[in-house]
This record gives C-alpha cells, sequence and structure tokens, in this order.
C-alpha cells in the first residue's frame, strides 16, 4: 500500500538555485522502433516489420496480403488471426549502462497475448491490450549486442480455450462477427480478451484482429529513483490564484534524502527538501498560480494552457516529469428537478450545452494513424463549433496527442472505459486485469484539462434490460443470469468507480451509457438517452425533436462515403448499393434497405449510383438537423446532443459525418451550421409554425428576428420584422403563428421561409425551412454562375443564382481540397463565397471544378 506523504515546504530562492552545481541525468531513454522483423511462429522466415504497427500492417508492407480495405479482400484474411507471430530486433548495451541501479523495458502497448524474451530468457507474459507494462532487464543484459523477441499468441486460440473453459455462455451482441471470423462454431470469443473489441467487428467496421507492438517500446536505465506518475490536483480557484498540489509518485532504490522542486512555464513556483523512502510513495508539494487564465470550451473562449514541471535531485543528478494543466472547474450536474434528474455540465460556473459526436478510432489498425490525422480530427471538431466528444467504448484508450489537441482546441472529453455491448466475465484474474488497466489510464489521462466524465461502458445496461439478454439468460440459468449480473456490477459499480474515487475523485463517474443512475436503465427524465427510433425503428426524423432526454449521447442516421471515396475502395462493376462489394462495406445488418427507405419517404429516386450517393449525403444531414436543433431548443431541459459519429476506422457506408479518408459529407457541414454559437430554428409544433433562437454565447444579444417567405425565383411574398431581445444562454420561441393560417394564400411548393438574427446590422443566424418534402417541390433547374478568385492557400469561389439552387454540391474530381462551405441551398439573388484549400493550379481548377444541385439527381 502506498504511504502519502505531505512535506512541509521550504522556500528556494532563486540566488540558491543559480548556485547549485549542473544537474546529470538519473534516467536515460531510448526507443526501439529499428530493426524490427517478423515471422509466422516457428517458421524463422523473417520479414521486415514496422514498430509501433501490427501483423496486418507488416504483412502489407511486404507485399504478402493485398489491402484488406479494398472490394472483398478482408473475406480473405482471416487466417491471420489464427496464427502466432514472433517479432525481433536487437539492441546494443554499453558496459556503463550493466552499472546502473536499473535498466527496463517499457511498453506502451502490447496486442495483446505477448510472451518476452531478452536473450531468450522469458521476461513477461502480457494479456492486455490497454495496459503499460514496466518489466526490469538488468539481470539479463550483456555487454554488446542482445536480442528482445516477443512471440504474439493468437487472440482467437486463446480466447477460445477461455471461451470452452467457461462454465456458460457469456452474452455478446451481434457485433461480434464470429461468422466472417471464421471462428469454429461461430463462437464469440471476443469479450475474455481485453482488447479492442472493434476488431472484433461491428456494424460499421470491418472483422480484422491484428496482434503486434501498437504503441512504442522503450529501454530504460536510470539510478537512485524513477518518477512513475506526475498528478496536478487543483485545490482553489478564485479570480487572483489558483492553488494546486503536485503530487510525484516516486520508486526509491533506497532511503536517501533529496530536493523537489515545481516549476511552471519554467519559473520555479515552490521547492522543498524530502527523504525518499525506499519503493513505490507519493510525495506532494502545494504551489499557486498568480492571476489565472480560465481554460473554456471551444466557443466560450480561450483555452491558456499551463506547462508544469516536477525535478527532483538526487545526489546531484536529476530526473523531472512535466505536464500540461487548463485551470477551469467542471462538474456534471445531477440535481432533482421539476422533470427528474438534471444532467448537465458546469464549466466555471456556467450551464454549458455539450454540442458534439461519438467518436471511435481512426483506424482498424490504430498504430498507423498519424499525428496528421489526428489533428484534422480535432480541427473539423473546432471548425464544427463543436465543445465534446465522446470516446466510445469499444475503441481503445486514445494516444496522448488525441488528449492533446483536445485540450489545445477546448473539446471536452466523455471518456468511455473500453466495454461496449457485451457482457463480460468476472473471474478474479478478470476483475484485477479491467483495475490495473483503469489505473493505468486514468492515471495517464486525469491531468488532462479536456477529461470531462469516467463512463464505464457503451449500451450494456440497455442490452441487459432492454434487448432481452435479462429475460433470456433467466429462462436459461436463474443461477448463471446472477453470476452474469454480478460480474457486470463487480466491474460497473465496484471496480471502476474506485478506481476513479481513488485517483481522479473530482471528476464524475458515469457507470453505463445511457442510463438513469448507477444500474437504473434510461428514461429520458434522469440521465442519458441512445434515441436509435429513427433507424432502427424507421421512426420519422421528425421523432428527433420530441423524443428528447437530459442528455442526448447517440443518434445517427447512415450515409455512404462520396463517389471519389467509393472509388478507392471498388471498382465500375461494383457500383451499385446491392452489389456484393457495397453489401460487405456496409455493416448495419439493415443498412441499404433502410436509406433507400427514408430516402424514398422525401425524395425521388436517383437516377443513378452517383446521385444516390449525393441525395444520401443530403438525407443523413436534413434527417440530423431535426435532432440538433431540436436537442439545442429544449436547452436547458436538454443540455447535450452528440450524434454517433464524426469518423470512420475503414470506407464504408455509416452513420459517420467525415469518411475513412477524413472528407467531409454533407453531414458535416449540416452540424458545423447547427451548431454555431447562434441558432435561429424555425420548426412545427403540432398546428404551429415556431421559430426558437438558441444563444450560447454569454452575453445578451439585442436584435431583430426577420422573416420572409421568398419563392424560388427570389421574389419575397410575405415578410415581417420581430425585435428579439436574447438573454444569454438561452432557449426561447420568438415567433408562433397556425401553420395553416399562414401557409394560407402562399404556394408551399414553390416556396421557402427565410429566417434571420440580425444584431447592428449584421446578420448572426440564418435558417431556410420548407413546408413540404423535396419530392412534392417544384424545384426550377437553376443557372449557377461562379468566379474562381486566388486566395491564401487556394481560392475563393464566389457563387449566384438565379433561382434557387437546393443543395449546391462542388466538387473538383479526384484532386484534393477543401471547401469550407458545400451541400447549402443558394438563395436567388444571394452572392455566397466559399473558400476553397488546394494546391490546384487555376488552370486545374477551372478544369475539374463541377457543380451539381438537386434538381439534376433525379
Amino acid at each position: 500500500m502506498k504511504r502519502q506523504i505531505y512535506l512541509t515546504l521550504i522556500l528556494v530562492g532563486s540566488l540558491l538555485l543559480a548556485c547549485q552545481p549542473k544537474e546529470t541525468i538519473l534516467m536515460t531513454t531510448t526507443e526501439l522502433n529499428e530493426g524490427w522483423q517478423f515471422s509466422e511462429h516457428g517458421k524463422n522466415e523473417w520479414l521486415t516489420a514496422g514498430v509501433p504497427g501490427c501483423v496486418h500492417t507488416d504483412l502489407l508492407a511486404n507485399g504478402k496480403i493485398e489491402d484488406p480495405f479494398y472490394r472483398l479482400n478482408e473475406h480473405d484474411l482471416q487466417w491471420i488471426d489464427k496464427l502466432d507471430w514472433d517479432y525481433q530486433t536487437t539492441f546494443s548495451v554499453a558496459n556503463d549502462w550493466l552499472n546502473r541501479d536499473r535498466v527496463a523495458l517499457d511498453f506502451k502497448g502490447l496486442d495483446t497475448y505477448a510472451q518476452v524474451f531478452v536473450n531468450d530468457q522469458h521476461v513477461i507474459t502480457t494479456d492486455n491490450m490497454f495496459r503499460e507494462y514496466l518489466v526490469d532487464i538488468k539481470p539479463h543484459l550483456k555487454a554488446g549486442e542482445n536480442t528482445l523477441r516477443i512471440t504474439f499468441l493468437s487472440p482467437i486460440k486463446e480466447g477460445l480455450k477461455k471461451y470452452d473453459a467457461h462454465p456458460y455462455e457469456i452474452p455478446v451482441s451481434d457485433n461480434d462477427l464470429a461468422v466472417i471470423g471464421e471462428v469454429e462454431g461461430g463462437k464469440k470469443v471476443s469479450v475474455y480478451t481485453r482488447k479492442a473489441g472493434y476488431h472484433f467487428g461491428w456494424d460499421w467496421g470491418p472483422r480484422l484482429v491484428p496482434s503486434g507492438i501498437w504503441r512504442p517500446v522503450y529501454l530504460k536505465a536510470w539510478d537512485e529513483a524513477r518518477i512513475e506518475n506526475l498528478q496536478i490536483v487543483q485545490r482553489e480557484v478564485q479570480d487572483d490564484v489558483a492553488r494546486f498540489s503536485a503530487i510525484l509518485e516516486v520508486e526509491a532504490e533506497s532511503d536517501l534524502p533529496a530536493s523537489y522542486r515545481v516549476e511552471v512555464d519554467g519559473q520555479t513556483v515552490n521547492s522543498s527538501e524530502i527523504k525518499l523512502e525506499k519503493g513505490a510513495q507519493t510525495y506532494a508539494i502545494d504551489f499557486e498560480i498568480k492571476n489565472p487564465k480560465l481554460w473554456w470550451t471551444n466557443g466560450l473562449g480561450e483555452q491558456p494552457l499551463y506547462t508544469v514541471t516536477a525535478k527532483l535531485t538526487v545526489d546531484g543528478g536529476t530526473i523531472q516529469k512535466e505536464d500540461r494543466i487548463g485551470i477551469r472547474t467542471l462538474e456534471l450536474v445531477r440535481e432533482k428537478d421539476e422533470a427528474g434528474t438534471s444532467f448537465y455540465f458546469k464549466l466555471n460556473g456556467v450551464p454549458v450545452f455539450m454540442k458534439g459526436a461519438n467518436y471511435i478510432p481512426n483506424d482498424v489498425f490504430p498504430a498507423r494513424v498519424t499525428d496528421e490525422k489526428y489533428r484534422r480530427v480535432i480541427e473539423t471538431t473546432k471548425e464544427s463549433n463543436m465543445n465534446m466528444l465522446r470516446v466510445w467504448g469499444g475503441g481503445i484508450y486514445e494516444n496522448d496527442i488525441f488528449y492533446d489537441l483536445c485540450d489545445e482546441a477546448g473539446i471536452l472529453v466523455w471518456q468511455d472505459f473500453m466495454f461496449a455491448c457485451a457482457m463480460f466475465p468476472g473471474d478474479k484474474a478478470f476483475l484485477n486485469n479491467v483495475k490495473e488497466e483503469a489505473i493505468d489510464n486514468v492515471k495517464r489521462l486525469r491531468n488532462h484539462p479536456s477529461i470531462a466524465l469516467w463512463c464505464g461502458n457503451n449500451e450494456i445496461l440497455a442490452a441487459w434490460y432492454g434487448w432481452g439478454w435479462k429475460n433470456a439468460e433467466e429462462a436459461k440459468s436463474q443461477e448463471n443470469a446472477d453470476k452474469i449480473w454480478k460480474s457486470y456490477q463487480d466491474i460497473f459499480h465496484k471496480v471502476l468507480p474506485e478506481v476513479v474515487s481513488e485517483l481522479d475523485p473530482s471528476r464524475s463517474y458515469w457507470a453505463s451509457s445511457p442510463s438513469s443512475g448507477m444500474g437504473v436503465p434510461a428514461d429520458l427524465v434522469n440521465g442519458d438517452e441512445h434515441y436509435w427510433g429513427v433507424w432502427w425503428g424507421k421512426e420519422p426524423f421528425q421523432n428527433y425533436a420530441t423524443h428528447i432526454a437530459r442528455f442526448m449521447s447517440e443518434y445517427g442516421f447512415q450515409s455512404f462515403p462520396e463517389f471519389k471515396s467509393v472509388k478507392q475502395y471498388a471498382e465500375p462493376e461494383d457500383y451499385d448499393i446491392v452489389s456484393e462489394v457495397m453489401n460487405s462495406h456496409q455493416r448495419s445488418s439493415i443498412g441499404n434497405k433502410t436509406i433507400e427507405y427514408y430516402m424514398l419517404q422525401d425524395y425521388q429516386q436517383p437516377k443513378d449510383f452517383e446521385s444516390f450517393l449525393y441525395v444520401n449525403h443530403v438525407l443523413q444531414a436534413e434527417g440530423i438537423k431535426f435532432a440538433v436543433e431540436g436537442h439545442r431548443r429544449a436547452m436547458p431541459y436538454c443540455m447535450g446532443s452528440l450524434y454517433w459519429q464524426i469518423n470512420d476506422v475503414w470506407p464504408v457506408a455509416s452513420w459517420s459525418s467525415t469518411d475513412y479518408y477524413q472528407r467531409w459529407k454533407a453531414l458535416q457541414y449540416y452540424v458545423k451550421k447547427g451548431f454555431e454559437p447562434v441558432l435561429v430554428s424555425p420548426y412545427i409544433d403540432g398546428n404551429f409554425l415556431k421559430i426558437g433562437i438558441v444563444n450560447d454565447e454569454l452575453r445578451k444579444i439585442g436584435g431583430q428576428l426577420n422573416l420572409r417567405m421568398v419563392d424560388f425565383g427570389g421574389q419575397v411574398v410575405w415578410e415581417k420584422s420581430v425585435l428579439a431581445d436574447i438573454p444569454a444562454n438561452s432557449s426561447a420561441s420568438y415567433f408562433d403563428v397556425n401553420r395553416y393560417d399562414f401557409l394560407r394564400e402562399k404556394d408551399s411548393y414553390r416556396q421557402v421561409l427565410v429566417a434571420e438574427v440580425v444584431e447592428n446590422g449584421t446578420v448572426i443566424a440564418d435558417n431556410v425551412f420548407y413546408f413540404r418534402p423535396v419530392k412534392e417541390m417544384k424545384l426550377p433547374t437553376p443557372e449557377v454562375n461562379y468566379q474562381i478568385e486566388s486566395a491564401d492557400e487556394g481560392f475563393q469561389i464566389v457563387l449566384k443564382s438565379d433561382q434557387l439552387a437546393k443543395n449546391l454540391f462542388m466538387t473538383i474530381g479526384d484532386e484534393n481540397g477543401f471547401f469550407s462551405d458545400n451541400y447549402f441551398d443558394l438563395l436567388p439573388g444571394k452572392t455566397v463565397r466559399v473558400s476553397l484549400k488546394t494546391k490546384l493550379s487555376a488552370e486545374k481548377l477551372a478544369e475539374v471544378l463541377k457543380i451539381q444541385t438537386l434538381d439534376s439527381a433525379f
């Protein structure tokens, strides 16, 4: 049991620090990322390997397999996860390293069943992808060249052993694609292995189960002591000062004196002389930051970050650990009210509506996700006016760069633990493995200001009570059903909340999403909700605006990638939504037919495959628009809207707003507008047309609501202006009228309602509203004129149309570029400027630029 030692603080002046002798470094670290080879176990047929990486990407790089994402190749690669694989490299050790107190290997991620050997001596066996492992190897080293070898056992074969040994079958959703995986007897073995659930398949992902060294490996040598962890605990925040404790977890080789110094942005803020005790102990030192600058979410303020460095000097040598912090207060507010129980986040004393998305890994092979790809997804999040991402529980605890970028962008993170859509074992070894996994990741992530909430699991409580699992298991055996539920309680009501309470007590723990409390199913009035009546239930899009809980943490609708992306994984003979390839890149059991069902409610049948993709994008975006605006209008009853999902793990028809290649679908453009700080939202409520205005800004707006009915040729047939005093952080209706009275003597087939909020002569929010589905409208064939102007990083496209250009869609063929806006309705007579970031020449752009409008799709 570690003992926390609080210190009597001794301030050390800058003069004394300046007189200290030059520091030597107690810790030496080398990344082992070169010279790696791999082979099928026992064959000694060695090929070059990439580390970090995995066996699938290494086989691909060596030309031994085809691209798993191309056409149907995934199905031909199911043999890989049934084999064991060896990885090896060599590293040199100088004589002086052998004189260091400790030499260890630091594995940041081994996926998953690994046996590690140094100079043919076994040093550790691992069984958890999500844990870090530090193993002492000094007794096995020699001066000169040393060999590191890792054998990765098949996760399928190991899973089958555990499956067959378990006394009863554990309920697992059909997301475990065991049949595609060609697993013996179709056995769903994923839950027995602490490994990313999505590797075994999902209803948006392939079945590709990798093994390998998926995060870096370091060789470390040190003397005297090692810093295991630095925790920055915020004690108090006032306008003029913020107070903290810097808690170092140190493993010392013996009892010895040390100096402990804390710096903020390079300036010493406190120091003390301490006595290290042999073994692992914690040591705390308090410090202050004067005139603190608060960290705010995207859209509400800046994101100042402070670098805190803890330095430990022992016998003239120094080790240090640093991390960045943001100063803010954040709480999940759960208070009884007239409806039920609130569920909202209060940041720096302000209730904040959470606008964002669910986030899954960026690739089925996470080691190949580049820093640039992480930057792009967080840039998309920020550009789209979001302030929260939910890291979903069937993926991974993300790489450090993800959370660093969220810190910088003002994006809060709802962090699931890695459990989703399945019950799990509950034996002592499994629970201990889960506990250590939680400890590793809570310690790693707790200093990030972006971490908002720890959530135990995704949809497991909902599955037990709502998907029929409880009743089915009780019908088979009450005794086994009780054991299954006890395992759930042990993991999500004991192990995980106890880790959070001990290691990160300032943050809330939410046992399951969705739910209304610990062990209490979701009920719309007391917690968060996953609403899938639209899609799975084929309920109308309009229900998004009425089926509303205190926090909407999942909802969504599917679309294919755009045509340019489809061409990267399919051939022309595949360009049909019912082709074998398109069906294989659609993992929802009701997918393509459901898209078509909803499409034909509002649109005519598109004329060809490419038009189908275009209309599908518009359909998805228009559907989710109902949800985004409805949720925001329901503030403060509802205080969060996170759609499913922002990204993809491979090229596929899915609920994503950006595809695998990070190209924006129509949905991404729509949510960017739908999440703007000020929203004006026309909607139908029973027999009434209403205009809601939502203001997320922390200031009152004295404005004017301008409404006009415009025909598709640009003529204004009705208009009205209303003064609108809009309180800060508010939602209300500012206009309502009987819809039938309003439409009297108006042509809803050929006219559109335009709503604008104007402040000091500037339009700060606008929206359009149609009273009929597109298939009933009399859409014109517009003539869209455009000019191309040079601009920084590309061009400005200046657009104007003689008639309504509905869902104007610009493409540049197979060239690369990003439009600042797309899929928008261009009203007649209005000039719109769209930025295009591209490296194309003006001549090439003029050649490839294509403009399409919805009327041409049928």
